[in-house]
């Protein structure tokens, strides 16, 4: 029996902490702009940190991101690759700190 390497994402499994590369930053600059939107100013710093993902019917990702002075926890839903949808923030949490845990919310 062959062991699963621990960052292998696992179907509704609880997500655990891993640090962010080139794929969730890029995930992160897709929803830049709608975050943005939504708190009325332009952030000149948005680096993606750290992250935790859940597949359930496509990809959940909860990303601790770096925004000039502060953090911000998003919530991005990336739906299944055949039903041919963008990423979308779902929700996100602001006045985050360097120490606070990225959780699903």
């Amino acid at each position: 029996m062959s062991k699963r390497p621990t960052t292998e994402m696992m179907c509704g499994a609880p997500p655990t902490k891993q640090l962010a590369a080139a794929e969730i930053q890029a995930i992160a600059d897709k929803v830049k702009s709608p975050l943005e939107e939504k708190e009325n100013k332009k952030f000149l710093v948005f680096n993606a940190v750290e992250f935790k993902s859940q597949g359930v019917a496509g990809r959940t990702f909860f990303t601790k991101v770096q925004m000039d002075d502060d953090f911000v926890h998003i919530q991005v839903f990336e739906s299944l690759p055949q039903e041919n949808k963008p990423v979308a923030l779902t929700s996100y949490q602001i006045h985050k700190g360097r120490q606070d845990e990225v959780t699903c919310f």
